[in-house]
């Protein structure tokens, strides 16, 4: 529960006064004219705050008419969440595609239907009679656990190897029918395929790196001597997947460009074009065909450096169902949810957000997909008193462009939030505006620094081609709160960043932050990496 910090009158709060039930005709007769009148500095601190509303909503209206947005629908919202009145709205029920702000209601819904402390466990089971000391197929079960990592398999493997087993004499079986079947999102772009923001979704999955990225290999291309080929290690997929490698090492200082792919359909990575001898190394996150299988198939090298000797392969498959001698020979329990947000809401990461709707419909309905979780988003957030009629739950991420949500659902959600037990967890998992630590700052660690948003503003971004999107808080030095929600869609030109930072920006002034920038969008900071996807996407932040 929030609780109110006191402080004076808020902007547009004479508003509020006017609204307020008139006194009866004889109970004005009797009251004292000093009780009617405002005293003057009241009337005067009452103007004040309604001339800075107006000056707020010409400010957003001049920063809307940048050119980025000529032809574009913006959906804006900004509002007083302890009073519920709306400052500054334009198009605001207009339903438009969120991109990564998806992920503000799927994290909701999680918390709200989860909870902080819900936890995500994997097993590896057998078919064990007696004290064996070998079974036939050792199966891993996935449970859904969006970070379980490579150290997390080998722990297990020891876990296996010290209950005594020592031979396997079938498969390490890949068992992810916690989740359906459904790898990918049907209208996700297939040319996205090969890249870490796209990877297919299963209920067993390695996490790769600090920040988790689920169904994913690194990929090092590394230049050899002129006239040869260069030096590919597909890290942890070395043994899983194919390599096509038709890329040769040119002379030292000359130019190069690699390109690392994994066509549509395959489980290849392809390398091509130049590299340069002595270049420094590129490094690319690609994903993989089948998460679970490539789970397995980790998990079996695991075992076999721990002495447990695997005569077969690996292979997709289903546990048998538990009866007496099906023996739990090892399982690995995740952090909790709380503690696994900063790496989904940080860095945008649309794996976990997938894995978490799929869990949502197989702990409400039994039923691991993307309708049933979608589903269970839209009755918790309609719970939490945002209105859903209208919007369109389509995905968790936000990559898909079926996705519809409104500037007010937004600005609704982060109000509603505020009363929720896990509200502290869920906004410390936001970006903050400004701060260079990328487990701080997230995807705005490169927006808005040195200006009067820096340290203020925690806020969800969202970017795909034509689509753009802020929405968050901003708190003022008394601890005043607002709320807001700038959705860009169908904009042509640059990404319209520096509106919304400036927007941001304002907001922050409002509030009585010192102003250090001017107010012309075209000054505001953006982010580093390219114009078009998440900086995290890019590990560019």
């Amino acid at each position: 529960m929030t609780t109110a910090v006191p402080r004076g009158p808020r902007p547009g709060a004479g508003r509020a006064f006017a609204c307020r039930p008139r006194l009866a005709a004889a109970a004005l007769a009797v009251l004292p004219l000093a009780v009617l009148a405002p005293a003057p500095s009241a009337f005067a601190d009452s103007l004040d705050e309604r001339q800075a509303l107006a000056d707020l909503r010409t400010d957003i209206d001049a920063l809307l008419a940048d050119p980025s947005l000529t032809g574009a629908v913006s959906g804006v919202v900004v509002a007083d969440p302890e009073t519920g009145e709306r400052l500054y709205e334009r198009d605001g029920g207009e339903p438009l595609v969120p991109a990564s702000a998806m992920k503000l209601f799927t994290t909701a819904a999680a918390l709200e239907l989860l909870g902080t402390d819900h936890t995500f466990t994997t097993e590896a089971v057998a078919d064990r009679r007696g004290r064996s000391r070998s079974v036939g197929d050792v199966y891993l079960v996935g449970g859904g656990d969006p970070a379980l990592t490579v150290d997390d398999l080998d722990a297990m493997a020891a876990e296996v190897a010290a209950s005594g087993v020592r031979g396997v004499r079938g498969d390490v079986v890949a068992d992810d029918t916690w989740f359906d079947d459904e790898r990918l999102v049907d209208d996700w772009w297939p040319s996205d395929e090969p890249y870490a923001y796209s990877a297919q979704i299963s209920a067993l999955t390695v996490a790769h790196g600090e920040r988790l990225d689920t169904g994913v290999t690194e990929v090092v291309v590394t230049p050899a001597a002129e006239g040869e080929p260069v030096r590919v290690d597909l890290g942890a997929a070395e043994g899983y997947m194919e390599l096509d490698n038709s890329a040769v090492t040119v002379a030292a200082g000359g130019s190069g460009s690699v390109v690392v792919d994994r066509p549509t359909g395959t489980n290849t990575i392809t390398v091509t074009g130049t590299l340069p001898e002595g270049a420094a190394p590129v490094v690319r996150l690609r994903t993989v065909d089948e998460p679970a299988v490539f789970t397995a198939h980790l998990f079996r090298r695991a075992l076999e450096r721990h002495g447990v000797t695997v005569r077969g392969d690996v292979s997709p498959g289903r546990a048998p169902e538990r009866h007496r001698r099906i023996d739990v020979l090892a399982d690995h329990e995740s952090e909790e949810l709380g503690e696994l947000l900063p790496a989904l809401l940080k860095f945008s990461n649309n794996g976990h957000a997938e894995m978490l709707v799929k869990t949502l419909g197989r702990e409400t309905s039994g039923e691991g997909s993307w309708s049933s979780g979608g589903a269970a988003v839209e009755r918790a957030v309609s719970g939490l008193g945002v209105d859903t009629s209208g919007l369109v739950f389509h995905d968790g991420s936000g990559l898909s462009r079926t996705d519809r949500i409104t500037a007010v659902s937004l600005t609704e959600l982060l109000d509603h939030s505020r009363e929720a037990s896990w509200y502290g967890t869920w906004s410390e998992a936001l970006p903050l505006a400004g701060d260079p630590d990328p487990w701080v700052g997230g995807t705005l660690a490169g927006r808005m620094g040195g200006t009067a948003a820096d340290g203020v503003v925690r806020a969800k971004t969202g970017t795909m081609t034509g689509v753009s999107v802020l929405s968050g808080y901003v708190t003022g030095p008394d601890g005043d709160q607002r709320v807001f929600a700038i959705v860009n869609n169908g904009h042509t030109g640059r990404v319209p960043w520096p509106v919304q930072d400036a927007i941001a920006v304002r907001l922050a002034e409002y509030l009585g932050h010192e102003a250090v920038i001017a107010l012309r969008a075209e000054r505001a900071p953006g982010p580093r990496g390219s114009r078009e996807l998440e900086c995290s996407w890019e590990l560019t932040c």
